[in-house]
């Protein structure tokens, strides 16, 4: 008895210290924006993937493949000039990667390989030294490794089986860094913060936070989606500001969204989506045509053919057990979720009667269709 009576004033006490659910639950600034000039730059190459088991390009529906290995030859001190090779361990594919933010020469970043022939697998391969470039022109890294790649592809006479992608893989910190950006980001006079999802609620509330944070005004909104910070009177430098304020919780006030993804019959509802008072039926109504053709036989000795005569089945049954369900003023999502699977609908018929709620006007949220 004595140790459930300290177990409960045990949980009494951390939850009285403990943070506000609201508060712990709020994402940080750095989970909210974007900074000014600090972004990634895209990376690519074109390069030979060797070591295939047999999987790679053929040269006849390949030749650049064969072009492309027929100079690295040369520039490893092999001649191989009017030679009639025909190897098949051998892959062209192009390279993709990100050169992040702040990376310095000699730092590593991941790597995707993609095959362009009609390579059957890049499984078991190994990248040749391929240099990537960037927007400019200019050689920023360059890439080598074995490849990993996931899927996985097996074929016979009679049947064929495929799991993933097997001409695409990628190599963990498979390019390094040869030439850096020159960007500094210590010398910046002012510094702006770009909200990924812009909101004009949501950006007052990261300029209060961070001026009463800082105790000045440091902070301005400019718009929904821009949140300028003045250096001076911050009295910091860039990066010294940016760490005092990225960690500041912020509730973010988003809009009342509805996505539906038709495909695969997905359908995410957000926490503020409003229904005004609204009737719904959802009616039930299956058709079936079934063909069960009749082959006739003429009489034994009696010239004639054979024919085949149609014969078609129609039924249709449509469900009366559903009614009429009234949907009141503003419920929640909650609410809203339980009246449909009262109704004993799936996914699909949610679907359909969401838009034509939407479409009726009680629907209070933008609907995106993908």
């Amino acid at each position: 008895m004595i140790r459930a009576i300290l177990l409960l004033a045990a949980l009494a006490l951390a939850a009285a210290t403990a943070a506000p659910p609201a508060a712990r639950a709020s994402p940080r600034i750095k989970d909210l924006v974007e900074i000014e000039g600090v972004r990634g730059n895209d990376l690519v190459g074109y390069g030979l993937v060797v070591g295939l088991a047999g999987t790679g390009d053929s040269i006849r529906n390949s030749p650049f493949t064969e072009e492309a290995l027929a100079n690295l030859l040369e520039r490893l001190g092999v001649n191989v000039s009017g030679e009639a090779f025909r190897p098949q361990n051998v892959a062209a594919v192009i390279v993709t990667a990100t050169l992040p933010a702040f990376a310095r020469a000699g730092s590593r970043t991941d790597v995707t390989v993609s095959a362009i022939g009609d390579a059957d697998s890049l499984l078991g391969g190994t990248l040749i030294m391929t240099p990537m470039n960037a927007a400019d022109g200019e050689i920023y890294a360059v890439a080598q490794g074995p490849i990993l790649a996931g899927g996985i592809a097996a074929q016979g006479d009679g049947a064929a089986e495929q799991i993933g992608v097997p001409t695409s893989g990628s190599i963990p910190g498979g390019a390094r860094i040869e030439r850096e950006i020159p960007f500094v980001f210590g010398e910046m006079q002012r510094l702006r913060l770009a909200l990924r999802e812009p909101d004009f609620t949501t950006a007052l509330r990261i300029e209060r936070a961070i001026n009463g944070a800082l105790g000045r005004p440091v902070a301005r909104m400019g718009d929904a989606g821009t949140v300028a910070l003045d250096l001076q009177a911050a009295g910091l430098g860039p990066a010294a500001l940016i760490a005092r304020i990225e960690n500041l919780a912020i509730a973010p006030s988003t809009k009342a969204r509805v996505v539906i993804d038709q495909r695969s019959g997905t359908i995410v509802l957000g926490a503020d989506v409003k229904i005004s008072r609204v009737a719904v039926a959802q009616g039930n109504l299956a058709i079936r045509v079934q063909e069960t053709p009749l082959a006739v036989q003429p009489n034994p000795f009696a010239d004639g053919e054979s024919i085949v005569v149609p014969r078609t089945g129609i039924d249709i049954e449509e469900n009366d057990q559903n009614r009429l369900a009234l949907v009141e003023q503003n419920v929640t999502l909650a609410d809203l979720v339980d009246g449909l699977n009262a109704l004993g609908v799936g996914p699909r018929d949610i679907i359909d009667i969401l838009k034509a709620i939407k479409a009726a006007g009680a629907l209070h949220a933008e609907m995106i269709v993908q």
